[in-house]
């Protein structure tokens, strides 16, 4: 006898599902939704910026764009460290006030992408409330693990408020 596969349950899935990329920075795993992720890229040289915040390490030349970088363990105040052979550079966009910026997020590993249905996703406020500046859109559990959900535009909106103005990122 032959068995038909249930597609109804994987396209359910897939119709409800989001899918984040999920990377390390410390002991903890965050997430970004991943229509937001243009590419990802090794650790490499920058260009630093002049009497901006110390999150905001400089830009890179991608392609012709200038796209800033912004550390996110100086940014969510965790203790820094040395840049290895595993710190990525995540190429995110992000629409703000319907412009789109680009700007390089610097993590310590660059995990997995995982789909997670918005029952599996605990708001901020169910958990913390919002004495986070907006930053966490909330936590997903993936088995066993909670990983941090993170909001990308009110990141990216404080990170670039110092940026020079001359910059367009």
């Amino acid at each position: 006898m032959t068995t038909i596969p249930n597609t109804a349950v994987s396209n359910e899935i897939s119709e409800t599902a989001d899918q984040y990329l999920t990377f390390l920075l410390g002991d903890g795993e965050y997430g970004v939704k991943i229509l937001q992720v243009q590419e990802i890229k090794s650790w490499g040289p920058y260009t630093p910026l002049p009497n901006s915040p110390n999150y905001l390490l400089g830009v890179i030349n991608l392609r012709g764009s200038i796209v800033p970088i912004i550390d996110l363990r100086i940014r969510f105040d965790l203790e820094k460290v040395e840049y290895t052979s595993t710190t990525a550079i995540i190429i995110v966009h992000v629409e703000i006030e319907s412009h789109t910026r680009i700007v390089g997020l610097v993590v310590d590993l660059v995990s997995d992408v995982h789909h997670l249905a918005q029952d599996a996703i605990q708001s901020e406020e169910e958990v913390i409330g919002s004495a986070n500046g907006g930053y966490i859109k909330g936590l997903g559990q993936i088995g066993e693990k909670m990983v941090i959900l993170i909001n990308l535009e009110p990141v990216v909106t404080s990170s670039l408020a110092s940026l020079p103005a001359n910059i367009e990122a």
